[in-house]
């Protein structure tokens, strides 16, 4: 795991930008930097390296091939590079090798198969940054799922690229006007998806794409449209033609187990101890018990505890602990702890982000880098395998919008948004508001994107708003439980969970792996009939199963917490003086962002206790507390 950060094109002193943006996110690679420059090509390169594999200077980056004609430079890992060496080697087309780091053999595969056929034989997280000599081309690639994040753009007559928004903030001519876009979707979601970032000259590259860039297209600021080499809506359109079938249950817990042991023995490739975080659910659990059973040694855990039992699941992650014999590690934090963490989110997320998950995450990371440099985590087994409750309540919705005839939805989603306007303001205004957006959504995507919002229309609270489309506005034929899935795995995975939890642990200089994720157990997923997902009315039915293969049942099968904190509470009593000063009227007026009237009204009625607007008011807090923490950068008016 590891930082990059890269300059094409007539910026002078190359190098001193490159060094300022690799000391801005040295946290991502404490353990060694480096630079390589094409100075006839204008192109420098620059890399933090968190030493995983390979630790000697064999392993240092950016990397030159062999034939010295293509240098880059790697942020994540590739679990599968050994056996990539191994076909290399059987065809005759690997060099002579300088050590054993995957960053190398990635190199050669680029060299005998080029650049797609590369990245669809390898399994990993990874952004990449490819530079031919030979060619003057750039391409940059990112992994399938979006675990490594990659942003991109134009600065004065410059192609620029880095691993993290902080390291080309600072590089001259730097446009640093948040894009209006991007907070209409920030105030929807809590998050600023794919491709956009909060700077409107600034964006992501896309999960599963790569970017080839020519020397006339970076002289035309022209960046070209991203290629596919995977795609996780492709992949579920194709799985579910090809559904799986099983002779009895037992088969297909059996065909579970084998692909995530796969996927998990696959992840565990390290030259440095790793860890597990183990919060006691389902997938932490399921995670951490195929680790140990193909682990000679006790399997190092983790987990936080909270003093109030709403919010704490340590002692339950302690008992998968002891039945399964991992060497545990608990930290219980305070409210106090908890607090301190806020003031320094928006330096970590370096754009705006609402997940107040992030909190307790960036705890658990904390506590574990003390202890190991890797960690594998459970991510992911809700959206592959249907967990979410809030699937089931959209579920109830949407029958009820289908029990009702075609021509009556529209007339009746009018009758019911008037009625809520004057049913006040509360549990009975808020059922009439969801059953106006589920009889007047065109179809499933659209309401879910309704269902899963927060400020229902951006327009209200950001000036300028702005929605562009995104995969919530593709109709579908797929059944309601199906698309939210899919949907959630497209977007929410992706653009909140995978960024949560890769800020927070990066910031402690640790690598998150996350085999649930992993492209073959995905596509397993999704050729998995749903009624192995969804039985009994409850989800993952078929992740239970296998887990209680291996913990006793009675040991996690219980309401999930989630991993939450009382924000509500928080905003009203330790963090309210701090909300008020973001939250102030005259601030929000000169800031030209937003419109102050709807936030400060949400704000007195959460004050009054009328109302629980948190999570609508968390993603307003946290872009404040991002404008103050670039002030200097942004140059904005302060009151």
């Amino acid at each position: 795991m590891c930082g990059i950060v890269g300059i094409w094109g007539p910026l002078p002193d190359k190098q001193a930008v490159i060094t300022g943006g690799c000391r801005r996110m040295r946290h991502r690679g404490p353990d060694s930097e480096g630079y390589w420059e094409d100075q006839a090509a204008g192109l420098a390169l620059g890399h933090v390296r968190l030493a995983i594999l390979d630790l000697t200077p064999a392993g240092h980056q950016p990397m030159v091939s062999a034939c010295g004609r293509y240098a880059l430079v790697l942020n994540g890992e590739i679990y599968n590079h050994l056996e990539l060496r191994a076909t290399l080697e059987a065809q005759g087309h690997a060099p002579s090798w300088r050590g054993h780091s995957d960053t190398e053999t990635l190199l050669a595969g680029f060299v005998a198969w080029g650049v797609q056929q590369t990245l669809q034989a390898s399994t990993g997280m990874f952004a990449i940054a490819l530079w031919d000599r030979q060619e003057r081309t750039l391409s940059l690639m990112r992994d399938r799922m979006g675990e490594k994040p990659l942003y991109m753009g134009f600065v004065s007559g410059n192609f620029v690229f880095a691993s993290e928004l902080k390291a080309l903030t600072a590089i001259p001519g730097f446009n640093n006007e948040p894009d209006r876009k991007a907070l209409s979707l920030l105030v929807r979601h809590n998050y600023i998806p794919a491709p956009l970032s909060i700077y409107s000259g600034i964006r992501k590259l896309a999960p599963g794409s790569w970017i080839q860039l020519s020397e006339e297209q970076r002289q035309h600021g022209a960046l070209p449209l991203p290629q596919h080499y995977w795609s996780a809506h492709e992949v579920a359109e194709r799985s579910r033609k090809h559904g799986l079938s099983f002779a009895s249950d037992g088969d297909a817990i059996d065909a579970l187990e084998g692909v995530l042991t796969a996927a998990v023995k696959g992840q565990m490739i390290s030259d440095v101890d790793l860890g597990a975080f183990l919060s006691g659910g389902i997938d932490s659990s399921i995670v951490v018990a195929l680790m140990q059973k193909n682990n000679p040694q006790a399997v190092k855990t983790y987990s936080i505890g909270f003093s109030d039992p709403a919010y704490n699941e340590a002692e339950h992650a302690m008992a998968v602990a002891r039945h399964l014999g991992t060497d545990h590690t608990e930290l219980y934090v305070s409210a106090d702890d908890a607090l301190a963490v806020v003031p320094g989110l928006a330096g970590m997320y370096d754009e705006p982000f609402a997940d107040s998950s992030q909190i307790p995450t960036v705890l658990v990371t904390r506590m574990a880098s003390q202890h190991v440099k890797v960690v594998l985590s459970g991510d992911g087994g809700d959206e592959l395998f249907g967990g979410y409750s809030r699937y089931f309540r959209a579920q109830r919705w949407w029958n009820k919008r289908e029990s009702i005839p075609v021509a009556l939805r529209t007339p009746l989603a009018a009758v019911a948004r008037s009625a809520s306007r004057l049913a006040g303001n509360g549990h009975k205004r808020d059922q009439l508001e969801k059953l106006a957006e589920v009889l007047g959504s065109q179809h499933s995507g659209k309401f879910y994107q309704q269902f899963v919002s927060y400020w229902k229309d951006p327009a209200e609270v950001v000036i300028g708003a702005s929605l562009p489309s995104t995969a919530f506005d593709e109709p579908s034929d797929d059944g309601i439980f199906e698309r939210m899935m899919l949907l959630d795995a497209l977007t929410y995975l992706p653009d909140d969970i995978l960024v949560k939890v890769d800020r927070a642990a990066m910031a402690a200089s640790l690598e998150t792996r996350v085999p649930m994720i992993d492209h073959d157990v995905f596509e397993f997923a999704q050729r998995l009939p749903l009624d192995y997902k969804i039985r009994d009315g409850r989800g993952k039915w078929l992740l239970r199963q296998l887990l209680y293969r291996h913990v006793p049942q009675q040991m996690v099968d219980r309401p999930k917490k989630g991993f939450s904190v009382p924000l509500a509470a928080w905003l009203r009593g330790p963090l309210k003086d701090w909300a008020a000063v973001l939250l102030d009227s005259t601030r929000l007026r000169q800031q030209g962002l937003f419109h102050a009237e709807p936030i400060v009204r949400k704000w007195r009625e959460h004050q009054s206790g009328q109302r629980d607007w948190s999570t609508h008011l968390w993603s307003i807090l946290m872009t404040q507390a991002w404008l103050d923490h670039n002030k200097a950068d942004l140059g904005m008016r302060r009151p």
